[in-house]
């Protein structure tokens, strides 16, 4: 029984020079757990939010074609009017809050639908436990962490008993456990429940095994079928299809399993040396730093240095201080104790030190895309040319639009080259790869090594253990304020049960990327 059908959906944004959708047909069963995988701008946030009216009813532009959502007609019926069928949480988590404190969030969809009170306090108990964060039930949802706000919200959708859960990069901002348990309720939900969940994500290593369904998006157009064939088609996936690809295997793996047992094993092969860089200077001092945020403290006794060359991966759970310890360095969070230096001296944000926040709306001004980096290269007396940035990440065809009219991973690119923009040494990403398709994470890390290369070091907090694989030269992991571990990305990701890359969980400590193995195996 079909509960959510697009029949030759076509639509288009104000303005836009060409449509966001393009005749989209699909149909999708109860009780079904789909996947939308594409490249950054392919569609897939625009489909999602046609799922529930959000589009045209908010977005105004062109639309043609129908949405049935439980037989209802979206172009008839409200987003408010679908409430009861289907739920949407977006990319950014914390947008879709309406109260401050967690369990008072979690029964507020509920008291708009009339919920009966009593079933309404024993639903808000089940999405506590289901999603993990009763710890949280008494927490303004303004000091949580990014991935303790969308577990948040995911709780906050459910609760209200939908039919169709829809979702929007719901991992993007979880650490691996977290991540792990969404994908573990998910999948109750749908195989015990009989919810249908639709879900965008980049991060496929988190999903691709265990959808029933897959929906490839190319510029607009959706092409519908098994999992394995669509991320083949689309030559995505995660790094064990990425391994598939390179290593000629058909069909290419979707999962770990698969991976090793067509790989088999590695241990007679020498393994990938280090990607450790020659020390330079020390760019960054940190000595017995602590902070605080009101009365928790947040960071403590933080020993690091940085030097010249290194790209530094801090990970850990969510809320173990990796975004603190960023904005301390950064010179925006005041530490409560200790010594923060960078080359030599107090940080300058903006001279000496650049922070790209996990939102990057909060950088954003300009008109356009080109404007945000040749206005901050102006106000530094630098060269106002854009160009040279814009094509390193890969985002130059976007130079004139609008930087909120771009799709979300295409923001966090351009927020990136507006605060590399200021040419200061130590660069500080908090959470860059939200919303970007493997090609675009690909430039990222291309762009922190030459940054690296260049005499200059960059810090990265991320949940994203592939990209840590990919690019750092050092991995620091973060646990209730300390640091635990510290060391070269193989020994470090290699002894880790959380953290360890799908190479490194297929064939053992030390192999890290597809191209080791890819090249081993050849």
């Amino acid at each position: 029984m079909s509960v959510l059908a697009f029949d030759g959906v076509s639509f288009s944004y104000p303005d836009a020079d060409r449509p966001a959708l393009h005749d989209a047909t699909v149909e999708i069963g109860e009780g079904t757990f789909v996947l939308a995988v594409g490249a950054t701008g392919a569609g897939k946030s625009t489909f999602l939010r046609a799922a529930n009216g959000l589009v045209p009813h908010f977005t105004g532009g062109r639309f043609s074609g129908r949405v049935t959502v439980d037989g209802r007609d979206t172009l008839e019926h409200a987003p408010r009017a679908l409430a009861d069928a289907v739920a949407f949480v977006p990319q950014d988590a914390a947008a879709s809050f309406v109260l401050d404190r967690v369990e008072d969030e979690l029964a507020y969809g509920m008291e708009n639908l009339g919920v009966d009170p009593a079933h309404m306090r024993r639903r808000v108990e089940e999405m506590l436990d289901l999603l993990d964060i009763e710890p949280l039930r008494r927490r303004s949802v303004r000091t949580l962490s990014g991935g303790e706000q969308q577990r948040v919200a995911i709780a906050a959708a459910l609760a209200a008993g939908p039919r169709i859960l829809v979702l929007d990069e719901p991992t993007s901002q979880l650490d691996p456990q977290g991540a792990e348990h969404v994908v573990a309720a998910l999948q109750r939900l749908v195989h015990d429940h009989g919810i249908t969940v639709l879900l965008a994500e980049h991060r496929l290593e988190r999903v691709a095994g265990f959808v029933d369904l897959a929906l490839g998006f190319e510029r607009g157009s959706v092409a519908v079928g098994e999992p394995a064939e669509v991320i083949r088609r689309l030559a995505m996936g995660p790094p064990v299809a990425r391994l598939g690809r390179l290593a000629g295997w058909k069909p290419v793996p979707l999962t770990v399993r698969e991976a090793r047992r067509l790989g088999g094993r590695l241990a007679p092969f020498e393994l990938p040396g280090t990607r450790r860089a020659t020390p330079g200077e020390r760019l960054v001092h940190v000595r017995d730093l602590h902070a605080r945020h009101g009365d928790s403290t947040v960071l403590r006794a933080i020993d690091l240095e940085v030097r010249r060359g290194e790209v530094v991966a801090i990970m850990g759970r969510n809320g173990a201080g990796k975004t603190t310890l960023l904005r301390s360095i950064a010179g925006v969070h005041e530490p409560s104790r200790g010594v923060v230096a960078v080359d030599g001296r107090a940080p300058t944000p903006g001279v000496d030190v650049a922070l790209c926040p996990q939102e990057p709306e909060v950088v954003l001004f300009a008109e356009t895309v080109a404007d945000e980096v040749s206005s901050t290269r102006t106000a530094r007396g630098l060269s106002d040319d854009p160009a040279p940035l814009l094509q390193a990440l890969g985002i130059a065809e976007l130079a004139s639009q609008h930087p909120r009219d771009v799709s979300a991973g295409e923001r966090v690119l351009v927020a990136t080259a507006a605060i590399a923009a200021v040419e200061a040494p130590v660069l500080l990403l908090d959470e860059p790869t939200r919303g970007l398709d493997p090609s675009a994470k690909d430039r990222l890390a291309l762009f922190l090594r030459s940054h690296a290369d260049g005499g200059g070091a960059a810090m990265v907090a991320t949940h994203d253990v592939e990209l840590a694989a990919a690019v750092a030269t050092r991995v620091v992991i973060l646990a209730g304020g300390e640091v635990i571990a510290d060391g070269d990305p193989g020994a470090v990701l290699g002894d880790s049960t959380v953290f360890a890359p799908q190479m490194t969980r297929a064939f053992g400590p030390g192999w890290l990327t597809p191209e080791q193995v890819a090249e081993a195996l050849a």
